[in-house]
């Protein structure tokens, strides 16, 4: 944790800088001193080198005219005359210049080919050599110019001029020497006072620097004692708040590196040691899911982008209230949630970490989730309660009767010993039907609870069904759900005793005979395609639920509208003889979960929705007549709607793509077999499963019933425009 003044780096460092800053410029100024100073002492340098120089001049000039004088005769066009000529007349020309130079300060080529700027003479003893010298010189001059002027030319006298030249040398000899020794000692000396003077200077700057760094050490090293003394307590404090609060304090980095100092609290809740400096994602990892772990990285790296508002993700959190699973195997079972709440900080403006703070919040999660459950008993008793009041007493009864049926079916499918793939596929086909059937029968009674469960049963046993090779394990997750259909089913048996006042041995005796019904169905006989349009089933068997229908046109048209507005679809149904007709008790069961089956399929696959059956000039509401017929020998259920009628050739096109018939197969198919097609389990012409059909299981639950009943079923269609399923139970060899 940073202190308050740390933050403020400018005003904690500002005397430490200012200190450093002078130090520095003491340093600078010493050097630049030392630089100048080097400056003048070359400058002097020159200007001593210059002096001799025209001291060596002056005297190669005056040797050169007494070795001309002593070789007067010889040829003037020899080398030897040659080379001196061009000597003394060099040496004239540069003595010249260096004498103005050394007298106005000028720029000289120094020995290495630098040029460098003279010092102006400003001392009188020098500028008196110097004076005497260019005196002596301006004597001399004129007269070896006028000499050079004629010795060239062999035609002309040089003699006198030479004479003269030599008189004027032996004069101007020992003047020259003497001024510029003069000259070049008061030069050194001045240099020396100079030099002196800088080496004082410069022994006086150190002195100053060193004198002020150990000032600035000893004050540093207090100001550092008295920082790392703030540092200490700080420190301190900051433990102590570490070591008290109760929820898990960290800072997370760019690359999610926990900070080196957390919580102690953070240990207990997150169940690990040495948290400080892991990485997170490798202290969550195994103990949430990737998908989470994967989102919580995404998360944390919005947070450091700069442009993303940080409220705007706060609802984004993948770790609020998450379930963190313990991987120590002393605690298997000490799962708890966690709740990480994220804040940015800053340094000025720049994002510099992530506080975590870390709440173990399972007790509350609990307690929400057993309010929650116990908020989802009381609706769904609720909905129980609305369903028994309005629902005739023995629809309800033959629900809870024909409910434990399906489950003591689906129960003993799933004792039966199976091992094979074909074994495996009947039994999953058979508590497929089952599960659908109970379903159909708890959405007609708007029982959604019971309807919510069957529907994830289903979700299970649909995904069993489309992953290829299934195993006895496999099924033993529907135990729960069966479990849970049953405790539901008692709990509406318990609310009907009690409202309706209901004997329970009669409620007994009517499951009892039911039971011993279905103990003696037998499902044996082929099918047989009778018509070109038409399916015959035919089979024995029967099931046994009372007599008394009154009230099944309300809870059939109910379920209509209901399935109708899931769907987005509107119908009317008109039903004929459903209250009307003696149907036999041992039909009845059968005929209504026949009729429930026919009237959702007829609704989800048959009727349009309003827009395309105007498109296709038909009125927006879709029409479904029930009929029901007792001849005495048989039991008639008809169910035609106006819809579109069964489409073969999408039949065809999902033959082929489930794999059932290649492409030339399926054009070979006839009506009637395309029309079979759709009682194979597992067949829909649908895209997409929804709670009301797209499974395939629908019509193969029609199939089934007609068959262990020894019926007979019949499918008439036209495209576009209606579909007619006629279902015909036979009553003597039910009873």
């Amino acid at each position: 944790m940073k202190n308050t003044t740390t933050l403020n780096g400018s005003g904690r460092y500002r005397s430490l800088i200012l200190s450093i800053s002078l130090f520095l410029a003491l340093i600078g100024a010493l050097l630049a001193f030392t630089f100048y100073t080097s400056s003048v002492i070359e400058k002097n340098t020159a200007l001593i080198d210059i002096s001799n120089k025209v001291a060596n001049n002056a005297q190669s000039v005056i040797k050169d005219v007494f070795d001309i004088q002593n070789s007067y005769g010889e040829d003037i066009n020899s080398p030897h005359m040659q080379t001196v000529l061009k000597r003394l007349d060099q040496n004239t020309k540069q003595i010249g210049g260096l004498i103005d130079a050394m007298k106005a300060g000028g720029t000289v080529t120094n020995a290495n080919g630098n040029n460098i700027q003279l010092p102006s003479l400003k001392d009188p003893a020098a500028l008196q050599s110097l004076q005497k010298t260019e005196a002596e010189w301006n004597e001399l001059k004129p007269k070896v110019e006028d000499y050079l002027a004629v010795a060239s030319d062999i035609r002309k006298d040089s003699s006198v001029q030479l004479a003269i030249v030599g008189e004027q040398a032996k004069t101007s000899s020992l003047a020259i020497n003497e001024s510029l020794n003069g000259l070049t000692q008061d030069v050194f000396e001045d240099s020396q006072k100079q030099a002196n003077t800088i080496r004082l200077i410069q022994i006086l700057g150190v002195v100053a620097i060193l004198g002020y760094f150990l000032i600035f050490v000893f004050f540093f090293v207090r100001r550092l004692r008295e920082s790392d003394a703030e540092a200490l307590e700080a420190r301190r404090e900051t433990q102590e708040i570490m070591e008290t609060v109760s929820t898990g304090l960290f800072l997370l980095d760019k690359d999610l590196n926990i900070g080196q100092q957390h919580s102690k609290a953070l240990e207990g809740i997150i169940g690990t040691e040495r948290l400080a400096g892991e990485n997170f994602t490798n202290i969550l990892r195994g103990r949430i899911s990737d998908k989470d772990l994967t989102t919580t990285r995404q998360f944390i790296e919005q947070l450091y982008n700069p442009r993303v508002k940080e409220k705007l993700v706060e609802d984004l959190n993948p770790l609020h209230k998450v379930l963190l699973h313990n991987t120590s195997s002393d605690q298997v079972n000490d799962n708890r949630y966690l709740d990480f709440k994220f804040s940015r900080v800053y340094e000025n403006k720049d994002i510099a970490r992530i506080l975590v703070n870390v709440t173990d919040v399972s007790d509350a999660v609990r307690l929400e989730e057993r309010l929650e459950k116990e908020r989802a008993q009381n609706d769904m008793q609720i909905e129980m309660l609305a369903t028994i009041l309005n629902v005739e007493p023995k629809i309800i009864n033959d629900f809870i009767v024909n409910t434990k049926v399906h489950i003591e079916k689906m129960n003993n499918i799933l004792k039966n010993p199976g091992s094979s793939q074909f074994e495996l596929e009947t039994k999953l086909k058979s508590i497929y039907r089952e599960m659908h059937s109970l379903k159909g029968e708890a959405s007609a009674l708007k029982l959604h609870s019971f309807t919510k469960i069957a529907s994830e049963a289903e979700d299970k046993l649909f995904a069993m069904q489309n992953q290829g090779t299934l195993s006895g394990n496999d099924f033993l997750p529907l135990a729960v759900h069966l479990d849970d259909l049953l405790s539901l089913s008692n709990t509406i048996e318990v609310l009907g005793e009690r409202i309706n006042q209901a004997s329970p041995v009669a409620m007994a005796n009517q499951q009892s005979s039911t039971e011993q019904v279905v103990s003696s169905s037998v499902t044996s006989a082929p099918v047989h395609i009778t018509t070109t349009n038409a399916i015959d089933l035919e089979d024995d068997g029967t099931i046994d639920l009372g007599n008394n229908v009154r009230g099944l046109t309300e809870y059939y048209q109910e379920f209509a509208n209901e399935i109708a507005s899931r769907q987005q679809k509107s119908v009317t149904l008109e039903t004929q003889g459903v209250n009307d007709q003696n149907i036999p008790e041992s039909l009845a069961t059968a005929a209504r979960e026949i009729t429930i089956q026919m009237l959702r399929n007829a609704i989800v696959h048959g009727i349009e929705k309003p827009a395309q059956r105007e498109a296709a000039g038909k009125s927006a509401t879709g029409h479904i007549k029930l009929s029901l017929e007792n001849t005495g020998e048989k039991l008639n259920i008809i169910l035609q709607d106006d819809g579109q009628g069964i489409n073969f050739e999408t039949i065809k096109r999902r033959l082929i793509a489930m794999g059932k018939n290649t492409a030339e197969e399926a054009e070979m198919l006839s009506q009637n077999q395309l029309l079979s097609a759709l009682f194979i389990s597992g067949f829909t012409t649908r895209d997409a499963a929804d709670e009301d059909g797209g499974r395939g299981v629908g019509l193969d639950i029609i199939k089934d019933r007609v068959k262990e009943l020894n019926g007979q079923l019949k499918v008439n269609t036209e495209k576009g425009k209606m579909t007619r399923f006629i279902i015909s139970l036979p009553i003597t060899s039910s009873l």
